[in-house]
């Protein structure tokens, strides 16, 4: 077996749970984020019975986000939600993006 049809079954097994995770009944919150090409497609929703667990909910899938990023990258995740906020910053200024200040020091 080559290391790509390992890439190759362990993608299939993480797309399998995605799938599960999703179809479970008791979802209250999701972020999905898909790259077809060159292309990030996104799906959000949240369903809470108030305002601050929604805004917990937010946070939480964010934090756990940026922890998984982190850990693929062999980062720390304070160097990774500070990149990630100063991207976010040139998107919604609709910048073209740079790298992050301490690209060059990772």
């Amino acid at each position: 077996m080559t290391d790509t049809d390992d890439t190759d079954e362990a993608f299939e097994r993480e797309l399998a749970k995605a799938r599960e995770l999703l179809a479970a009944d008791n979802v209250s919150a999701f972020n999905v984020n898909v790259v077809h090409d060159d292309r990030v497609d996104t799906a959000v929703a949240q369903r809470s019975a108030d305002d601050r667990d929604e805004e917990l909910q937010a946070l939480t899938l964010l934090a756990t986000h940026l922890r998984v990023v982190a850990s693929a990258a062999d980062a720390e995740h304070d160097a990774v939600a500070a990149n990630a906020a100063q991207i976010a910053s040139q998107l919604e200024e609709d910048r073209p993006l740079s790298p992050p200040d301490d690209a060059d020091e990772g």
